[in-house]
């Protein structure tokens, strides 16, 4: 029982001690801009893997030098309620378990009637695909995982990074978690960052791109690179007029 004990209080003295070492790096965020994330590490090693060369654009710039419009419709597109919230947009996480529940359920019973067919002989025209997941997460949580953390789902990285979430919101401001988002996030095969988005598919500055180009760019950001080699789908277009249609509404940090 004491040994038990013993490696207990052993995995809780760790625990904080990561905790305290990921808030000194938050807190030295407030005046050092991030050199790079954990996913854009993980990415560098891919490409270089599987290309056998590092085709990377990235290029900091401060948050004066992002145009309003590109901030409004990430804002518009990511997270509505950014400047509101404390990190965690109960809401949302709510809506979008609601969301992937009846896409589940959809496809469980797609599944069903695929397999009764087959029994009668009558095979279904195609395979059942797969449910699209929503996600529910915040501006703020998008930079934790990326900051930090692995791509894998489990319950253990969800829970640090709900910790590293509230961690950011207390120890830096809407505008600065704002900033290190836009000059990390993915915007395509090793595309970081909005000046490197805005050079790649506008060949103009991230602080010059319109409306609509920046709506295109804030659509593109779940799925970047699908997006980038599908420049043309009717998708990114509808969705994009969507939300310049929402940027006029959205209050920046």
């Amino acid at each position: 029982m004491k040994v038990l004990l013993r490696l207990l209080g052993l995995v809780l003295i760790a625990g904080l001690a990561l905790q305290l070492y990921f808030a000194g790096r938050i807190a030295l965020m407030k005046v050092v801009d991030p050199e790079s994330s954990a996913f854009e590490r993980s990415e560098i090693y891919r490409v270089a893997k599987t290309t056998g060369s590092l085709k990377w654009r990235q290029q900091w710039v401060p948050y004066s030098q992002i145009s309003d419009t590109l901030k409004r419709a990430v804002i518009a597109s990511e997270d509505a309620s950014f400047v509101e919230h404390d990190g965690v947009d109960i809401e949302a996480l709510e809506k979008a378990w609601d969301k992937n529940a009846k896409a589940e359920q959809r496809t469980q019973q797609a599944a069903s009637r695929l397999a009764a067919g087959e029994q009668q002989n009558t095979p279904g025209k195609a395979a059942v695909k797969p449910p699209k997941i929503v996600g529910g997460s915040t501006i703020t949580q998008q930079l934790a995982k990326n900051l930090f953390l692995s791509g894998e789902r489990t319950l253990l990285r969800k829970g640090q990074e709900l910790a590293l979430t509230l961690i950011l919101e207390a120890l830096l401001s809407k505008e600065r978690i704002l900033e290190i988002y836009l000059n990390n996030v993915e915007w395509g095969e090793g595309v970081f960052g909005a000046e490197a988005a805005a050079q790649h598919y506008y060949r103009k500055p991230a602080s010059r791109l319109s409306a609509y180009e920046a709506a295109r760019l804030a659509v593109m950001l779940p799925r970047p690179k699908y997006f980038e080699t599908r420049p043309n789908s009717g998708y990114l277009s509808s969705r994009a007029g969507t939300i310049v249609a929402r940027m006029g509404g959205v209050e920046l940090p």
